[in-house]
This record gives structure tokens, sequence and C-alpha cells, in this order.
């Protein structure tokens, strides 16, 4: 569980697609500051398959850089 604060790009020397899970996510005030989580959950092929796996949340500021790679590299409006 990580609050990301920044986001840097890199290069992967190897590159694996990873197995397909469920996410949610929740827009939280807190501090007054809002904030995003996402949560994911277990594969099915995981023996506590739907349990919350891994959160990462993001602050305003922090959130900005996902949205710009969004809107840069995906074509995003």
């Amino acid at each position: 569980m990580a609050r990301i604060i920044k986001l840097e790009r890199a290069e992967m020397q190897r590159f694996q697609l990873h197995d397909e899970v469920d996410a949610k996510f929740f827009i939280q005030d807190y501090d007054g500051r809002k904030l995003l989580q996402i949560s994911t959950y277990g594969r099915d092929s995981r023996q506590d398959r739907g349990k919350l796996s891994q959160t990462v949340q993001f602050d305003e500021q922090a959130a900005n850089e996902p949205f710009s790679i969004l809107k840069s590299d995906f074509g995003f409006k």
C-alpha cells in the first residue's frame, strides 16, 4: 500500500503482461486534500480470490502525472 508522490518514466529491459484482475477506485477528502485510491483484488486463480491485493493513492498533484501520460501517450482528451 502506497501513496504515490512522483511518477518517473523509465525503460524496461523485459516486459511481461500481468494477469487480469478487478479494481475499484475511491475518491476521498482527507485533511483538506482530495485523494484518488485504486485498489486491486486477487485474480481468480489465487487462493483468496477477490481479496484486497494492492492499493495506491494519488493526491491531486500526483494524479496529474498519469493524467498527462494518458493524454500524451494514449491520445486521451
